[in-house]
């Protein structure tokens, strides 16, 4: 660039985001071909089998209902205070934990997000997550001055969560950092869907904790945006119940958001929730937190915090929310079936699916396998590693021979 007026470190910044720049060319696709024709797996929002968005019914019958100043005041710059009440309730189920809870209203999951890199990673230290993950986990690593590492997520089979490289990566930073922000996405893993079972949790806390030991400063993200939509969602919850009695030089963090649980995807309302043994700890989270509302977003949204207060309150509206929740679970459970079963049938190798939007497709030329896709009018998102193909935006009866369809693409690129 012959001239620039940006600061330095912003010099040469260009967004490229793979999942929306997908959504955009099958937009184009809809636009010449007619949405009949066209398959949209790109976007991770619900849409029914008629292609319109999936609203959950309870959400918009309260919504309608909420008063005028409830939507149109200022929120505390931390969240109002019930909203953020019973964001301990929603995240952590009021678990036994020796220690104390704390949160703070963000701009969605992202937000919560964008707050637990930039408050809990040193400027130039690295932050840790798999390789198989959202791009977006990245960019906030760059705009805040960070570095993101990798490890190999899933074992050489393909068969579960590779503790091993995990273990070995976390040694590795810790050799040269003093502190260490993880992030890990489960249940209904972005992009693939895998959850990390029992076992794997209990062996990624025993490393955490073992560093801990050392005198190192560990903090855990658990982003848990898909949750609602797990494929077991009466035990997704369940490894929650494993992060009491932590050393306190572990922070729990999770990011919580109201995107995809209440299909609220526009609203941009979530919660960074966290847990430690040290009041000091939690002291500080709010401060931190607090601070970098006020310098980021000032407030959040008060209408969906108070939508949130208002189905969390009423025992009738949770259970209609649940029922609501259900009916997407199953819709999309059942897309993923079909996909499952056909890859199976041809061949076509799949990252483990346990629940949740995605479905992940290893691929050595992602890029060239969705351009291929696109003369079948087929539309997915090209990742470093595969190919992710969204369940949750395709029409049922579209799925059929979609897997076909990705297998001949890979197989024409040998």
């Amino acid at each position: 660039m012959a001239n620039s007026m940006a600061a330095s470190h912003a010099v040469n910044r260009i967004l490229k985001d793979a999942i929306f720049e997908a959504n955009a060319a099958c937009k184009v696709a809809i636009k010449k071909y007619g949405a009949v024709k066209v398959t949209n797996a790109t976007i991770g929002t619900v849409l029914d089998d008629s292609g319109k968005l999936f609203v959950l019914p309870t959400v918009e019958k309260v919504w309608r209902e909420i008063e005028m100043s409830d939507f149109m005041s200022y929120a505390p710059i931390d969240g109002l205070f019930d909203y953020r009440n019973k964001i301990f309730d929603k995240v952590f189920r009021s678990p036994t934990y020796n220690g104390f809870f704390s949160s703070v209203a963000t701009a969605g999951g992202t937000g919560a997000i964008h707050h637990a890199i930039a408050n809990y990673a040193e400027r130039g230290d690295s932050v840790l997550t798999t390789d198989w993950c959202w791009g977006t986990y990245n960019v906030i690593c760059r705009e805040t001055g960070k570095n993101l590492e990798t490890f190999k997520m899933f074992n050489s089979d393909l068969t579960g969560f590779n503790v091993q490289a995990f273990a070995d990566k976390v040694e590795q930073l810790l050799k040269v950092q003093n502190s260490l922000l993880i992030i890990l996405n489960t249940p209904a893993h972005n992009p693939t869907g895998y959850a990390l079972t029992s076992e794997e949790w209990n062996q990624v806390i025993r490393i955490i904790k073992n560093h801990a030991e050392s005198g190192k400063k560990i903090s855990l993200l658990i982003d848990i945006a898909y949750i609602d939509f797990a494929g077991d969602s009466e035990h997704a919850w369940d490894f929650m119940k494993k992060f009491g009695n932590m050393p306190a030089n572990v922070l729990i963090l999770v990011a919580y958001s109201m995107s995809k649980s209440y299909t609220l995807y526009g609203q941009r309302t979530g919660a960074l929730a966290a847990y430690s043994t040290d009041p000091d700890v939690m002291e500080e989270f709010e401060n931190t937190n607090k601070w970098s509302c006020r310098a980021t977003w000032s407030n959040i949204n008060c209408g969906a915090q108070n939508l949130f207060i208002k189905l969390n309150n009423d025992k009738q509206l949770r259970a209609e929310i649940a029922k609501d929740q259900k009916n997407i679970r199953e819709l999309v459970n059942n897309r993923a079936n079909i996909f499952v079963k056909e890859a199976e049938s041809c061949g076509l190798k799949t990252v483990p699916y346990k629940g949740g939007f995605f479905i992940a497709v290893p691929a050595e030329n992602p890029k060239a396998v969705c351009d291929i896709l696109h003369s079948d009018l087929i539309f997915a998102v090209p990742l470093k590693l595969g190919v992710r193909v969204a369940v949750c935006s395709m029409p049922t009866e579209k799925i059929t021979g979609v897997a076909d369809k990705i297998k001949f693409a890979i197989d024409s690129l040998k």
